[in-house]
């Protein structure tokens, strides 16, 4: 296609796209997230475009993958439009029967049709399932609509209309006023106000630079990851109207070297912005040029801090530096540099397209739109949940996530990343918002949510991520190096069972003390894990330290199995599957453990049926 010199244009290619994609009868969502992809479906892309050919049906139905639709735990994932049927975990022998039976016989397969896992009812309709029926997807939605390699399938459902506005309706003022009026806050961690930064950006003179954070480090975390993959012309679209308010021609995206798909749709859906004068010199026209670049990070979770980020953008060591400067005066090149996360420049067409008011009416008072969160952990529903801001725990948790498996007992949530905290049951109505998950000692993050279950040793989960955060640490500053070394000998000990009396206090001691001398973020959220598991689960702390026990049975020094004989049926499932050969004892007949032969794997633990092993 030819590059598109003015508004006009662009608006009449969109209508020839949407003309073109009605004669399609059916359309085919296929996802082909880095999750999906994982699952197989290449293979069943494969054997579906057969079967479409087999049966003469090329015309009729279209075909599309598309980047991560969110529902992870039911990859790979398909769904035919436009009635929203959806079959999870389709397998490359599945195929021909959906085209026979959905595609041609328009009835659904009975087998494929997802079983809620807690009502046991079949939903066949993406709609009606509660995963996506209790989200607000105003971001996250068109994942599962769009073809993230073809720009055609973004400026069909309404992408760029944005920035058409943004460059001939609204002067740069008008932009900074409708996203203050927002009320949109940045999704990187931090909740910085998004307006106010940008105006404080275009406030300082220089050769301004519009970044985005796409360092996204957090365990069990892969939100920006998956609108990079799947939509990454929303943030590229967002990006523009950011410059444009600012007043930058210079842009760049730092995104982590583990994310090769990622990368690697960007890279596309550049050139192909650029290709069609969206991006680049005199933008449709307007006189505006902009460009963008890609810098691949080298992993390195400190560089999710802005200074450090932008210290490895010009090539240096990812090192913070203290804040006594701001970036938005002295950043990148020592230029105004204003740098926002994948999800917030995501949100910024849907608020020039909608209105500030539109959006500010979705949230809470401080916080205003929607949240995408990485739901992972000990959860039925593990993916990528979008609710609006003040969604309560519970609800995300059990409503969206299904609860607990296997019938569990919840008993606490981390949120924020390593550097979060986690939050117990007496917290579960909480909503989630910037200012109230702070209320109880953890951050909103860039928005990581892992479940943990009755399972779970806190203690050992502080451990977990201090050793992270050490690994992570710059070691520029002696608070964080050498408060996160010695966190860790402690915790390890007590895990260890050597822990003593005292241990707990220096605890507290060590992070007050990183929280008010580290340099930069990391060190100083360091400490909310282990702070909030001593502030809700002091008791835990006190069993692996003064009775030598881990009443989880994580820690193993710290417990050992034995089978309750009255409980145990003798069903022999336990003798069959010990490595060890640990178990002894005739069927139908109580069954012993040798303590001596057992290593703790927890195998008999978690294939008893009937309860009868006990942690000791």
């Amino acid at each position: 296609m030819a590059k598109l010199q003015n508004r006009e244009a662009l608006e009449k290619l969109r209508e020839s796209l949407q003309a073109k994609g009605q004669k399609s009868q059916k359309l085919i969502s296929l996802c082909a997230g880095s999750g999906c992809g994982a699952y197989g479906t290449a293979k069943v892309h494969a054997v579906l475009q057969e079967e479409l050919a087999k049966h003469n049906l090329q015309e009729k139905v279209q075909v599309k993958l598309t980047g991560c639709h969110g529902f992870c735990e039911k990859g790979p994932i398909m769904v035919i439009h436009p009635e929203g049927i959806f079959y999870p975990q389709v397998t490359p022998e599945k195929v021909p029967d959906i085209v026979q039976t959905t595609l041609i016989g328009q009835q659904l397969v009975d087998k494929l049709i997802y079983k809620d896992p807690v009502t046991k009812k079949k939903i066949s309709h993406e709609h009606e399932i509660p995963f996506y029926k209790l989200q607000k997807r105003i971001i996250f939605g068109n994942n599962g609509l769009i073809d993230p390699t073809s720009i055609e399938d973004y400026i069909a459902v309404g992408g760029y209309a944005a920035l058409a506005k943004a460059l001939f309706d609204l002067t740069p003022q008008d932009i900074l006023s409708e996203i203050k009026k927002s009320g949109l806050r940045g999704r990187g961690g931090g909740g910085f106000p998004t307006g106010i930064k940008w105006e404080s950006c275009r406030r300082h003179e220089g050769q301004r630079y519009v970044i985005c954070n796409a360092d996204e480090g957090d365990p069990g975390a892969y939100m920006d990851r998956s609108l990079l993959e799947g939509n990454p012309h929303s943030v590229i679209e967002g990006m523009i109207i950011g410059a444009i308010a600012i007043g930058s021609n210079d842009g760049y995206v730092y995104v982590r070297h583990e994310y090769p798909l990622a990368v690697t749709n960007l890279t596309m859906a550049l050139q192909r912005a650029r290709s069609l004068g969206l991006l680049g010199k005199n933008i449709l026209g307007s006189g505006f040029d902009y460009d963008i670049r890609i810098s691949r990070g080298g992993g390195a979770f400190v560089c999710g801090e802005s200074t450090a980020l932008m210290s490895s953008l010009e090539g240096k060591p990812g090192r913070p530096r203290a804040k006594y400067v701001h970036t938005v005066e002295k950043g990148f090149r020592e230029g105004p540099s204003n740098l926002n996360n994948v999800e917030t420049w995501a949100n910024v067409p849907v608020i020039i397209n909608e209105g500030a008011a539109w959006y500010a009416g979705i949230g809470t008072e401080k916080s205003k739109g929607t949240k995408i969160f990485s739901l992972v952990g000990k959860v039925v529903n593990t993916g990528l949940v979008e609710v609006p801001m003040g969604t309560t725990l519970r609800q995300i948790i059990f409503d969206i996530g299904g609860g607990i498996p296997k019938k569990k007992k919840f008993k606490a949530v981390q949120t924020g990343g390593p550097s979060g905290g986690c939050i117990p049951e007496q917290f579960l109505d909480l909503p989630v918002d910037f200012d109230e998950l702070s209320k109880v000692g953890s951050i909103m993050g860039s928005g990581g949510m892992i479940v943990m279950d009755q399972d779970t040793c806190m203690v050992d989960v502080a451990r977990y991520f201090v050793d992270f955060l050490k690994d992570e640490s710059c070691g520029q500053c002696n608070p964080c190096r050498e408060g996160l070394k010695n966190m860790l000998d402690i915790l390890t000990d007590i895990c260890q069972g050597r822990g003593k009396e005292g241990d707990i206090e220096l605890l507290e001691e060590l992070g007050m003390m990183m929280q008010k001398f580290s340099l930069c973020g990391l060190g100083t959220s360091a400490p909310n894990p282990v702070l909030t598991n001593i502030l809700y689960f002091r008791h835990e702390y006190e069993a692996h330290i003064r009775d030598k026990k881990c009443p989880a049975g994580i820690c193993k020094p710290l417990f050992h199995y034995e089978i309750d004989a009255e409980a145990c049926t003798g069903c022999h499932v336990c003798f069959q599957k010990c490595p060890q050969e640990a178990v002894s004892g005739d069927k139908k007949k109580p069954h012993s453990i040798h303590q001596d032969k057992c290593i703790k794997c927890g195998i008999c633990y978690d294939g008893c049926k009937f309860d009868a092993i006990k942690i000791c």
